[in-house]
């Protein structure tokens, strides 16, 4: 079953969507939750949740790309229970590295003018990501969205742990500048 016959059950309110979506996206956003989570049970039930809140989501959104759709509710349902496991032990944790990692250059804070931009911030974004080469974005996709390691990104890239620490460093300095000079203020 494609895609665009997968959204049509969830627009038809059709509960065989829920089987459909998790039987060609299951192991996808399962991989992506247990990436942040750390614990396959937990990336289990994640993604239990993802599916209750497509089905929420689907009408009304129609959904350009289901797989960027399925995987970024996936990303965003594992990340709110990662921070509600951590929310008493602070501690330590690649998702809480990661993301301390980019908040030298994207702040969390959200006010109605940011809200306004935050389209225009993501096309600064994908333009930054479309300047760098290829390995270079898949690194730092698979830092800032998967969620890897500096350990499993030097594995799967074959990279030291130096060259990956270093290259990650760089392409936060070049994001920085870029987004300035797209006008934002980092």
């Amino acid at each position: 079953m494609d895609d665009n016959e997968i959204i049509g059950l969830f627009l038809a309110r059709d509960e065989g969507a829920i089987e459909a979506v998790s039987r060609e996206y299951g192991a996808y956003c399962t991989a992506i939750a247990k990436g942040i989570l750390g614990d396959q049970g937990a990336a289990e039930e994640c993604v239990n949740d993802t599916w209750l809140k497509c089905w929420q989501s689907i009408p009304p959104q129609r959904p350009q790309s289901l797989k960027g759709f399925v995987g970024r509710v996936a990303r965003n349902q594992a990340l709110s229970a990662w921070r509600s496991e951590n929310t008493q032990k602070r501690g330590g944790g690649q998702a809480a590295l990661a993301l301390d990692e980019l908040s030298e250059v994207v702040s969390g804070g959200e006010t109605p003018e940011g809200a306004l931009d935050r389209q225009a911030f993501r096309a600064a974004l994908d333009g930054f990501l479309a300047s760098l080469p290829e390995k270079h974005r898949n690194l730092f996709l698979r830092r800032y969205w998967y969620l890897d390691s500096t350990e499993q990104l030097a594995k799967r890239f074959r990279m030291s742990l130096t060259q990956v620490t270093t290259t990650l460093h760089r392409l936060r300095q070049k994001l920085r500048v870029h987004l300035e000079q797209e006008g934002f203020e980092v």
